[in-house]
């Protein structure tokens, strides 16, 4: 690792306007290695970003819903290949939108197909045909409701990989087989036991304080910050992307993967939750239909790409550092995540960005990783 290469990266980001504010650490199993952070929470303000800002970390939940799915799955109270509609009736007759209409679903949902985004949904950004079915419904819902997730197939369960709502649903899976509501089971089960005190569906005013706004990259090339609204307790706590979290925070939640479960989970289980789950269908290929959020891409372009339990694994050599069966995942905003068991480390990055994949905040990324594995001058 080359800090003064990672600092150089970050601090050339924010001046040349490629990022407004960043936050990156490096972890082994015993504790941080390094931090480092540069920019501001938001342009034109004068707090600072540091490892304890308050970011929107959206799909780098679906990492913690997993882990929870399975600690479940150790107690016999969830099963990854019992019919999930069994525990959940919304999704006991599955529809498959071909051609506009739906038709039923020959096989049922398993948890299994929901943690490898393999039952069949995708996401409206994501996918045009399922966009216009859902912009034709007489009522959308909301953002944040339940009837948000009652969304069609576009595949039979198991068929093939798409990027989609099904850790949601894995949510809502483990809150009726514990009990709890997802931000009291999180809080109980991971966040307390791993002392994750930032990361929360429902920050507090004082957490809020810290909290980074989001920017969106403007047709100019240049930044804009939407300041932060108020939140409000929603219908559904998003399993797939609601959490809230710091730098110093996630980092313990990545160590669970280098501490052979920390304690929480069984080594056994990190072993299920980090081994190819798909057999040979490949992950990772994710199009745009809304550039303005997402601009779509490969995730690692050139390699038969595997997937987890809750994350993407590279099977062969990074092109910028990580080695073969690093295992990583992304949120929406610009926020990246690896743990890289090969050399024993886990790395995080946070901005708060749109679209997801945005240019600068790629540039900046792939520079981090390039000095995390470089040798010190």
């Amino acid at each position: 690792m080359n800090p003064d290469a990672i600092w150089n990266v970050l601090n050339n980001a924010v001046a040349a306007g490629g990022v407004p504010g960043v936050a990156t650490a490096v972890s082994d199993a015993r504790g941080t290695l390094f931090e480092a952070a540069a920019g501001v929470t938001m342009l034109g303000g004068e707090q600072k970003v540091d490892a304890d800002t308050l970011f929107w970390i959206a799909s780098m939940t679906k990492p913690v819903t997993s882990l929870a799915a399975m600690q479940l799955v150790e107690q016999g109270r969830l099963d990854l290949d019992a019919p999930v509609g069994d525990l959940l009736p919304e999704l006991k007759h599955p529809r498959i939108l071909e051609g506009g209409k739906l038709r039923p679903a020959r096989r049922p949902i398993t948890l299994r197909h929901l943690l490898t985004h393999t039952a069949g949904f995708s996401y409206a950004f994501a996918s045009a045909e399922y966009a216009a079915y859902l912009t034709a419904q007489p009522n959308p819902p909301a953002f944040g409701t339940r009837a948000a997730l009652d969304a069609p197939l576009l595949f039979e369960p198991g068929e093939r990989w798409e990027y989609g709502l099904g850790v949601d649903w894995a949510g809502l899976a483990v809150e009726a087989a514990s009990g709890l509501n997802l931000e009291a089971y999180f809080q109980k089960h991971i966040f307390g036991p791993l002392g994750m005190a930032d990361t929360s569906f429902m920050p507090t005013a004082a957490q809020l304080a810290r909290r980074a706004a989001l920017h969106k990259r403007q047709a100019d090339g240049s930044l804009a910050a939407t300041p932060p609204a108020a939140l409000t307790v929603p219908e559904v706590f998003s399993g797939g992307g609601g959490l809230y979290s710091t730098l110093r925070g996630y980092q313990k939640f990545l160590r669970v993967f280098l501490t052979a479960g920390a304690g929480i989970v069984t080594a056994g289980t990190i072993t299920e939750m980090t081994r190819n789950q798909i057999g040979g269908l490949r992950a990772g290929y994710l199009p745009s239909a809304n550039p303005a959020l997402f601009v779509g891409a490969d995730v690692n372009p050139g390699q038969h790409n595997q997937w987890g339990l809750g994350f993407i694994i590279y099977p062969g050599k990074g092109r910028f550092g990580r080695n073969a069966g690093s295992f990583g995942w992304a949120g929406m905003a610009n926020t990246y995540f690896w743990v890289d068991p090969a050399a024993k480390l886990a790395a995080v990055m946070m901005m708060q960005i749109l679209p997801s994949g945005d240019a600068g905040a790629m540039k900046t990324l792939i520079g981090f990783e390039r000095a995390m594995y470089a040798m010190p001058q």
